[in-house]
């Protein structure tokens, strides 16, 4: 029976926001049962809540950012990820500015922190969202959907006009093991050409070779290369795994996407909540193995995505 599981003590790090450029304080702290994720900013007196849910969902244009009565907290991505991928269900995180940090660009170094303190197990069993029916969302060219399946795996694939990343395809079948070791290293990506328009946003002020894999037109400008040959998809699907979380529970079902990004992957989830009919809120301990829901294949290539 799988417990709900928090963090075995308190973790303190620091960063450099992204966008900020500012140096970033974070406390991350065991939480109880049925807790999820609270994020509080810390640097602000009344010290606000803001949960990790759908709902709270204020903008997803560079980043994913959350807000509530008018206090935002950005680039959460890459520490959702971690959270799921490491099965943590309830956790308090403290941080002094508008953004997570964004340490080394990857999942990395939240996933070492945490198994530095460890987890707990907490009395209380965890609850999942079991894909029924197939649920699809659509923007122009760029695709996302989840299908029934007995486990919770990804297919993503992406297409970039350049020849260093050019098209990339990764399966993943989701475990702790996997996620730690095929997923948690990859780091966000960036182009040169891109630089200017951000900074003349007020963004990326704290981007730099240490935290972004960089790209011109036909190489990577980072001195020690990449992590992995598809390091770009890998760190497409970390993305992915931490905006869907904002779905609240863990998946049981297939995700699929294709030139997904932030909007797209909160746009299913969105639309996942939307039609109850479609799943179902499940415990293992009581989940009906024999249960009658379609099961669809194992789709491993990126032809699955033309369904």
């Amino acid at each position: 029976m799988p417990l709900q599981r928090t963090i075995a003590s308190e973790i303190i790090c620091s960063g450099i926001g992204l966008h900020t450029g500012k140096k970033i304080d974070l406390v991350m702290k065991p939480a109880e049962a049925n807790t999820g994720i609270i994020f509080i900013r810390s640097d602000i007196p009344s010290r606000p809540e803001i949960k990790a849910c759908v709902e709270n969902v204020v903008d997803t244009s560079y980043a994913t950012t959350l807000g509530k009565d008018g206090h935002n907290i950005s680039t959460v991505e890459h520490l959702l990820a971690t959270l799921a991928g490491l099965k943590i269900d309830n956790i308090i995180v403290e941080v002094s500015s508008i953004e997570v940090p964004i340490m080394d660009g990857s999942a990395a170094p939240f996933v070492h922190l945490i198994k530095t303190v460890g987890v707990k197990n907490l009395d209380a069993e965890r609850e999942y969202i079991r894909i029924k029916k197939p649920i699809k969302v659509t923007d122009g060219d760029k695709k996302a959907f989840l299908l029934p399946s007995k486990d919770f795996r990804i297919l993503y694939s992406i297409e970039f006009d350049n020849p260093v990343i050019s098209s990339q395809s990764y399966l993943l079948k989701s475990s702790i093991e996997t996620f730690e070791n095929e997923i948690s290293n990859a780091r966000t990506f960036g182009f040169i050409d891109d630089v200017d328009k951000l900074k003349k946003l007020g963004l990326a002020k704290g981007g730099s070779l240490d935290n972004v894999v960089m790209l011109d037109n036909y190489r990577v400008l980072n001195e020690d290369g990449l992590r992995y040959k598809d390091e770009f998809v890998r760190h497409k699907i970390l993305d992915a795994i931490g905006d869907i979380s904002l779905i609240g529970k863990p998946i049981i079902g297939h995700l699929l996407a294709d030139k997904s990004g932030h909007a797209l992957n909160y746009k299913l989830v969105k639309e996942v909540l939307s039609q109850e009919d479609k799943f179902e809120i499940v415990t293992l301990s009581k989940l009906d193995g024999k249960s009658k829901v379609k099961q669809y294949p194992k789709y491993n290539n990126r032809l699955a995505l033309n369904l």
